[in-house]
């Protein structure tokens, strides 16, 4: 009897420390920016600046050239991970169909706190992708994805 309670403590104890070496993480904010045509999302370091510019941009697609995806994101247990940042973009131009477009960034957990990792679509890719219709962001830990967040129309 003392044996096997001694056998289930250890396999316990083993079973909690595999379970605790596993990936987790989360995709915590997502922020698509449009970018002018010297690539800044604002004119100024000021949220509210940047909110009127943003605005100012929506209204006049000629004065862009690109758009960002800034996502926040954090892992737990992640230190020899490979983790993957992978946003997955709907856009469409007017008379034609929704066109997908895959931006996928290597990334590497550093410290307990959450990152901010930018992912831009510009160039010929963005003169081609049309307006943001839906977008969806994951975190992937190889084949294993660990989270996913997405807009209202994904």
């Amino acid at each position: 009897m003392r044996r096997s309670l001694t056998l289930f403590v250890v396999l316990g104890f083993l079973a909690s420390g595999l379970a605790a070496q596993a990936v987790s993480g989360r995709v915590i904010k997502v922020l698509p920016q449009y970018l002018d045509q010297k690539g800044r999302e604002a004119l100024s370091p000021s949220l509210y600046e940047r909110d009127a510019y943003q605005a100012q941009l929506l209204r006049h697609p000629k004065q862009r050239s690109g758009l960002r995806l800034a996502v926040q994101w954090k892992a737990k247990d992640a230190a020899k991970a490979r983790l993957k940042l992978r946003v997955e973009l709907r856009g469409a131009k007017k008379g034609s169909d929704p066109r997908p477009v895959v931006l996928e960034q290597a990334v590497q957990q550093r410290g307990r706190f959450s990152h901010w990792t930018d992912l831009a679509l510009s160039g010929e890719d963005y003169q081609q992708f049309g307006e943001l219709v839906a977008w969806r962001a994951t975190l992937w830990d190889g084949d294993r994805m660990l989270d996913e967040q997405k807009s209202f129309l994904w």
